[in-house]
């Protein structure tokens, strides 16, 4: 959680600073984020595996649906065409994510069904949300 809180930040704290950002620094967080997305849920998805749990579909299609919020973003940017917003960025699938990783640990039934439920009806309506956005700024 503390990993995952500074890298919440790193973009804002850059932008912010006397040097600003810079395009190199945006593609190396980025990048890194998607990394770190993939470690977090690639860990979680290795344990449910490896107990024959069968929320492992569930999992693959939240990686698959984050991934592709991320670059739904990035392919409209390259175009061009602004695309922020959305119900569920990056930052709040990760508190999704975080959170219900956490009550699990602490033994609360359910509550990782319950995470990844919300995490991919969440990242759903983002994609869908994130291609009408896309799709009004190419008109």
């Amino acid at each position: 959680m503390f990993f995952v809180l500074f890298d919440l930040l790193d973009g804002t704290i850059a932008r912010l600073s006397d040097k600003g950002s810079n395009a190199w620094g945006a593609l190396l967080d980025s990048t890194l984020d998607r990394l770190t997305d993939a470690v977090i849920i690639g860990s979680i998805l290795w344990y449910l595996i490896d107990v024959g749990d069968r929320l492992v579909p569930l999992v693959l299609i939240t990686v698959v649906l984050g991934f592709l919020i991320s670059y739904i973003k990035a392919r409209s940017e390259s175009l061009g065409i602004p695309c922020n917003g959305g119900l569920a960025e990056r930052s709040e699938r990760l508190i999704i994510l975080v959170t219900a990783t956490g009550l699990t640990g602490l033994q609360i039934p359910y509550s990782l069904a319950i995470g990844f439920w919300v995490l991919a009806l969440a990242s759903l309506f983002t994609v869908l949300q994130r291609l009408l956005i896309v799709y009004k700024g190419s008109k």
